[in-house]
């Protein structure tokens, strides 16, 4: 049965009536209802007829020049311009103040203008989606991608209410008091590292997280454990969360056998070789049954856009709650629409695209980094600066956290080259507190991250057993 043809007779919608009701009422009292309008994020193509775009257009540009906005005002500025019989003349303007009483249903006009563009904007998205469908030259999941990301823009462009100042303090006051009913100061959820959770209360909503490191240094280790330890609930509140993890380098069996080794503290290598004793055998045997109750969903697309990415984890948000999403790592994204203007410029928008899809989701983004080569040419003992982080300054300026990683023992001439276990995890940037040094214990064997009694120092004094200072 052939599919029933498209309609071409059906007007997109609009409600002239409610337009007409926003610009007489701007006629009337534009101090009020032109500020209304822009705040409800009306603009000149909210309007379907062309005159009353024309007209809505020119109250702003009036408002923006400090010049008053009322019949005879708009009406000699049309005259100037000569445009006065474009929009329908005098009595166009003489009809719309008639036929708007008054202006204080002002706000249910323009809400009703609002909805009509809104729909006008999906229908025209999804006249494009089919178009782009149709002649497709690229893989549907990509296409997917794309058209969800288009949908989204129009949600981007719809500008919420300003909420009132006592509300706000309201919210604040009852986040106070939540803390304070707890004794436990964190605020977000909680990395399962007492010391790092000191300085950053937890990993909050919106935020996005950089950890960045040289090769081999243990970030992916120290983001899955992470991870296992939100999505098993080893946070002082014991409540597990699902954890969205994309991995672009390693397959997701990888990464599963090296969570399986780390919890069960068995080497990789052992398991590897089939050297493994029978104890061993149990450890490895449990450590899968405890990792089978965690809340983790693992993608490893290899080769990932990152608007495909963010279309992915918009859907897990939806289908599975995610708390959290982990990126490992950046350099391995792609963001075809800024690939011909450079890397640093390619990385910049995935930066941003990252940073946005925290906001939009409402959860912590902890995003993967490689450092360039500085730090080993500028010093022996090669500590990182934020200036290391590779190929954009847009990745410390878009993060809320920037986590810098070392390990003394890789460089003979650190003062703590003879301690193997020591791992320093620097806070180098803090949007909302504080800055230091995390001290953790790295047993490498089996790629496990554990809390160092000497812990942290954050900047301002010594923390807990004097650990050392931030840099």
């Amino acid at each position: 049965m052939a599919a029933p043809a498209a309609r071409t007779d059906r007007l997109p919608p609009y409600s002239e009536e409610a337009e007409r009701g926003v610009l007489g009422s701007a006629l009337l009292d534009a101090g009020r209802v032109v500020d209304l309008a822009v705040e409800r994020g009306l603009r000149p193509e909210s309007f379907y007829v062309p005159a009353h775009q024309a007209l809505f257009e020119l109250f702003l540009d009036m408002g923006h020049q400090g010049r008053p906005v009322d019949l005879l005002t708009v009406g000699d500025r049309l005259r100037d311009q000569g445009r006065l019989e474009e929009i329908g003349g005098s009595t166009f303007l003489d009809q719309l103040v008639d036929a708007t009483p008054t202006p204080a249903h002002a706000e249910y006009y323009i809400d009703i203008v609002r909805q009509k563009h809104l729909l006008r904007l999906i229908i025209d998205r999804a006249r494009e989606a089919i178009d782009t469908t149709y002649g497709a030259e690229e893989s549907a999941d990509s296409i997917l991608g794309k058209v969800e990301q288009s949908f989204f823009e129009i949600g981007e462009t719809q500008r919420g209410q300003v909420l009132p100042w006592p509300t706000l303090v309201k919210e604040a006051v009852e986040e106070i008091e939540k803390i304070y009913a707890l004794k436990k100061g964190l605020t977000g959820i909680s990395t399962g590292y007492t010391d790092l959770d000191r300085i950053l209360l937890g990993l909050h909503p919106t935020d996005m997280i950089i950890l960045a490191a040289r090769p081999s240094m243990g970030k992916t280790s120290l983001a899955l454990n992470i991870v296992e330890n939100i999505g098993l609930g080893e946070g002082p509140d014991h409540v597990a969360r699902p954890v969205a993890v994309f991995s672009l380098e390693m397959s997701k069996e990888q990464l599963v056998r090296r969570m399986i080794c780390s919890h069960a503290k068995v080497p990789a290598h052992k398991l590897s070789s089939g050297m493994l004793f029978a104890e061993q055998h149990g450890h490895l045997i449990n450590a899968a049954s405890v990792l089978n109750k965690a809340n983790i969903l693992l993608d490893d697309t290899a080769g990932l856009e990152v608007l495909e990415l963010r279309s992915r984890a918009r859907r897990m948000k939806r289908r599975f709650d995610i708390q959290m999403v982990v990126v490992d790592y950046l350099q391995m994204l792609n963001f075809p629409q800024f690939a011909n203007e450079g890397r640093q410029r390619e990385t910049a928008a995935i930066s941003g695209a990252l940073k946005a899809m925290a906001k939009e989701l409402k959860i912590p983004v902890l995003v993967l980094s490689q450092l360039s080569r500085a730090p080993e040419t500028r010093s022996a003992t090669a500590v990182p600066k934020l200036s290391d982080l590779r190929d954009s300054g847009s990745l410390e300026q878009d993060a809320d956290v920037v986590l810098l990683l070392r390990r003394p023992c890789k460089y003979p001439e650190d003062p703590d080259h003879a301690d193997e276990l020591l791992a320093i995890v620097e806070v180098a940037k803090h949007r909302n507190g504080p800055t230091g040094s995390v001290h953790l214990n790295f047993f490498q064997d089996y790629t496990r991250f554990e809390s160092r009694a000497a812990g942290v120092d954050q900047e301002g004094g010594p923390g807990p057993g004097g650990g050392e200072g931030a840099s």
